[in-house]
């Protein structure tokens, strides 16, 4: 089982006076060449008056963005300590121990526009850059990151299943392989809500719901799946639990079913979706 998760966009900095990032103690050290150049590049534009448009963030952010231009020396932290929206809050990534933290060490991988890929317990600090940024320097982070993440990660997939909770720009990043040699079982995950019958997409709840199966299936018993099949019979351990509470109102709302479609054409050149419907 490999789980793509996206990073939070809100970061956490790490505490005062801890050692900086060690880019060849993260995993898959063979991106640190990568990975030297994106942060200097990021120093660079972040140092620049028009650094929060080129970084495609807000006025408001000016500060993080300033951030930036220290990265080498600030303080780092375990990624399931920085990355800390609603997703991780969901899975709890940090508070798992034993067997359980063993898989997630193993089996979990964060994607990031600055790092390409972070396993939970890799120690980096706060930043701010999006994965669809047109880095100066670097070019379309996605696409400068695309063969770096293909040689980290493609072998490491192959042969399993992929559970794909990554958003659109990260998912641009790398795709696994769904033919040939490497082939992986590559599975994305969507959640819609089901009111009187009809089903819509949902945003909020999506994050918070792919949080809680991450969760899940990192810490349920017996072996971790290995297919799209395994992984759906996993996913319906959770049917007819609440999972969460709703915003605003405080209503609580609960997984009622969890389906397993097809590729959509292409003749399974791509990936398959495990819907999960919360009501």
């Amino acid at each position: 089982m490999l789980i793509c998760l996206p990073p939070s966009e809100g970061k956490t900095p790490a505490p005062d006076g801890g050692a900086p990032v060690d880019l060849r103690a993260l995993a898959a050290p063979q991106l640190a060449p990568q990975r030297e150049a994106v942060l200097d590049a990021l120093a660079t534009v972040s140092a620049r008056p028009d650094a929060t448009k080129v970084l495609k963030v807000g006025a408001t952010l000016a500060k993080e963005v300033t951030r930036n231009t220290a990265l080498r020396t600030a303080p780092a932290a375990p990624a399931t300590d920085v990355y800390t929206g609603v997703l991780y809050a969901a899975a709890g990534l940090g508070d798992l121990t034993g067997p359980a933290a063993a898989l997630c060490a193993d089996s979990v991988r964060i994607f990031s526009g600055l790092w390409g890929v972070v396993a939970p317990q890799d120690r980096i600090p706060a930043y701010r850059l999006s994965m669809g940024v047109d880095l100066p320097g670097v070019g379309r982070l996605a696409t400068a990151w695309r063969p770096h993440l293909a040689d980290a990660l493609t072998g490491r997939a192959a042969g399993d299943v992929v559970v794909d909770c990554r958003s659109a720009a990260y998912l641009a990043a790398w795709k696994p392989t769904t033919t040939g040699p490497d082939a992986a079982d590559w599975v994305t995950v969507r959640v819609v809500r089901d009111v009187d019958g009809q089903r819509t997409v949902v945003s909020h709840n999506a994050k918070h719901t792919r949080g809680v199966l991450t969760g899940h299936l990192l810490r349920r018993a017996g072996a971790p799946p290995s297919s799209a099949e395994a992984l759906l019979d996993a996913a319906r351990e959770l049917d007819g639990q609440v999972i969460g509470t709703e915003i605003g109102t405080g209503l609580s709302y609960r997984m009622v079913e969890a389906t397993l479609g097809d590729a959509a054409g292409r003749a399974r050149s791509g990936p398959r979706t495990l819907e999960l419907v919360i009501a």
